[in-house]
């Protein structure tokens, strides 16, 4: 079973990855959760939703922490083109957060 969660969790950071939008952004991951901010560590700056893995085969998409009430998809390619939607307008390059 864990297997199976790594193998979607991976397909999501890397369907994210691959778009130019998320990939300018500073990635992070907790509780099967992908977020991203606009700065780095130390202090992060979270921009956009939450993207899950979960362990039917499908990805969320919220507001909060391991949350779907932006929707649920089947695929992570999809789960991942609704938070370009959500960036906000004039996003820098990532500057260390402090």
């Amino acid at each position: 079973m864990e297997y199976v969660w790594r193998e979607r969790y991976q397909a999501l950071v890397v369907a994210a990855y691959a778009g130019p939008a998320l990939r300018a952004l500073y990635p992070f991951t907790s509780h099967w959760a992908l977020r991203l901010s606009a700065t780095a560590r130390p202090r992060l700056t979270v921009v956009g939703p939450c993207l899950s893995a979960y362990g039917d085969g499908t990805y969320g998409v919220g507001r909060g922490i391991i949350g779907q009430d932006l929707g649920v998809f089947t695929t992570a390619r999809e789960a991942v083109a609704l938070p370009v939607h959500h960036l906000p307008d004039g996003l820098a390059p990532v500057a260390l957060g402090g």
